[in-house]
């Protein structure tokens, strides 16, 4: 007779085939190895440092990433950043950071950073299991953004985390204006670092105009549609792309942005 623990492994096991593991420390990823192995069959890669971490996640494609807060050559927040501004095909997965030193400047710098999940050393299986079932079963919005590139940080879970507690209005599904506003506001931003940053401005631009067109879908607005649809093949027509038509076509979206929001937006 199968378990409730047995059930949630099963679950899990495809989420587990590659698992990349950033530790300077052999015996804590032989540990860490050890209990996801008596999870799931795993394939699993080590790397002790940055530089090594990076070349391993864009080989081994790794469908989760355990990784050590800092060490020699090893900074865990940079290195998330870096994973996730990447054009690695990982570049969404599920990041968890470890560490004995789970203050609260490390658990809100690695939520910053785009990690999912932070998990305090010493940990036991339970603990893992947690971890695991968050990122792997539990899954949350992305946020493409410029300043900020990953999970949506208001649903961050940790154990150890005690500032403000979660908003109340995160149990309900976003409503389609609050959708709008939140990509608009990050069109306004993409276009703000289009010279200073212009791979991931694009990047950003072209998530919130395919939000844009979904945000459209559901409220029947033609005109929105083709407004997003047409700042989508300015992004991917190269031979289209001028910084003018790029302009043009962010102002067209801009134009439905709610007057409250961008009267908030000026005032702040």
């Amino acid at each position: 007779m199968f378990t409730a623990e047995d059930r949630l492994q099963q679950r899990l096991a495809p989420h587990l085939q590659r698992v990349l593991i950033v530790e300077p420390q052999p015996a804590a990823v032989k540990l860490l190895a050890d209990l996801l192995r008596s999870v799931a069959a795993t394939q699993i890669v080590s790397a002790a440092t940055d530089q090594k971490a990076l070349q391993m996640a864009a080989v081994v494609d790794p469908q989760l990433i355990f990784m050590e807060h800092s060490g020699p050559a090893l900074d865990g927040a940079r290195l998330a950043r870096a994973i996730r501004r990447s054009d690695f095909s990982c570049r969404k997965a599920p990041i968890i950071m470890v560490t004995g030193e789970a203050t609260a400047q490390a658990i809100l710098g690695a939520r910053d950073a785009g990690v999912h999940e932070f998990l305090r050393k010493p940990f036991t299986i339970k603990d893992l299991l947690r971890r695991l079932e968050a990122v792997a079963l539990k899954p949350r919005d992305w946020v493409e953004a410029v300043q900020y590139v990953g999970p949506d940080r208001r649903r961050f879970n940790s154990g150890d985390y005690a500032g403000p507690r979660k908003r109340k209005s995160d149990s309900r599904k976003t409503s389609d204006e609050m959708r709008l506003i939140q990509a608009l506001k990050i069109v306004r931003a993409a276009a703000a670092a289009l010279d200073s940053d212009w791979p991931q401005a694009r990047r950003a631009l072209l998530a919130q105009a395919a939000d844009i067109q979904k945000v459209a879908v559901s409220l029947s607005d033609s005109t929105m549609m083709e407004a997003a649809a047409a700042l989508s093949r300015q992004l991917t027509d190269e031979t289209a792309t001028d910084r003018r038509a790029l302009d043009g076509a962010i102002g067209s979206l801009l134009v439905f942005m709610p007057p409250e929001a961008a009267d908030a937006a000026r005032a702040a």
